[in-house]
């Protein structure tokens, strides 16, 4: 897949690395559909995407309404255009600490992650199905693999986001869809610059733009990145727990 003159919904545009996405997109000559919750910001990101050469239209969509994310999919398919690529770029992962957490904070923090992606990509299933093709990528992360310490609810969050996705691509092989999970490490975004969390090789927006483009061109199924971040990850999925757990243990701070 090329990423030039398509017809594009990226699904939290508004910041971060979903702005950073649409902003590569838009100079590729593409229809790029943008949503997200503060109208300023997309206000702000359509100029920018017209300045580069591509069409816009923009939505002021809560990921986490049901009937929103319906209502706008719904527009999308009334429109006659089909959809070639919907990124699902909807989450946040702030520091948890799992001696002082509420039940409501781990309960918001699923919604955010996990709950976001479902609104969406049931519909975008049944919208891709009648076209016969379509791709559906997700903006994971890293931490889905494992249970990182300071974020365990948004590790098993994007964890429960992993698993759904690769039914996905087994169950709905034969109807022409792909789904592309993507990893990105630490990104060094407005939202986790003061979080506290050490963010070892953290790489900023626009290079995790550029990998997860390219990782969807390929069409690869998985798309973990950077190179550093990525192998020490699948080096921490075959180590013993237990040599695990003490490996991770000492980044947490003492105060915790």
């Amino acid at each position: 897949m090329q990423l030039n003159n398509k017809n594009i919904l990226v699904v939290g545009a508004s910041s971060g690395i979903g702005r950073a996405f649409a902003v590569e997109l838009s100079k590729r000559n593409n229809h790029l559909i943008i949503c997200a919750r503060r109208e300023d910001l997309l206000v702000s990101l359509a100029q920018e995407i017209e300045g580069n050469g591509s069409t816009v239209e923009f939505h002021i969509i809560d990921a986490l309404n049901q009937q929103q994310a319906q209502e706008l999919i719904d527009k999308i398919a009334s429109q006659g255009k089909a959809l070639d690529l919907a990124l699902l770029n909807v989450g946040d992962g702030p520091s948890f600490n799992m001696n002082h957490v509420s039940v409501d904070e781990v309960q918001q923090n699923l919604a955010l992650n996990y709950q976001s992606l479902v609104n969406f990509l049931i519909p975008l299933i049944a919208l891709m199905k009648s076209q016969g093709y379509g791709t559906i990528a997700h903006t994971n992360s890293l931490a889905g693999f494992i249970g990182l310490p300071m974020q365990g609810p948004y590790s098993a969050a994007k964890a429960a986001c992993r698993i759904l996705m690769d039914s996905c691509r087994i169950e709905l092989a034969n109807a022409g869809l792909k789904f592309i999970s993507l990893y990105p490490g630490f990104v060094a975004t407005e939202r986790v610059a003061d979080d506290g969390i050490p963010a070892p090789f953290e790489i900023t927006e626009q290079a995790a733009a550029q990998y997860m483009i390219r990782g969807i061109e390929k069409e690869k199924n998985d798309v973990l990145f950077p190179f550093v971040t990525a192998s020490l990850i699948r080096l921490a999925r075959i180590l013993p727990k237990p040599l695990l757990a003490y490996i991770l243990k000492k980044s947490v701070p003492e105060t915790y």
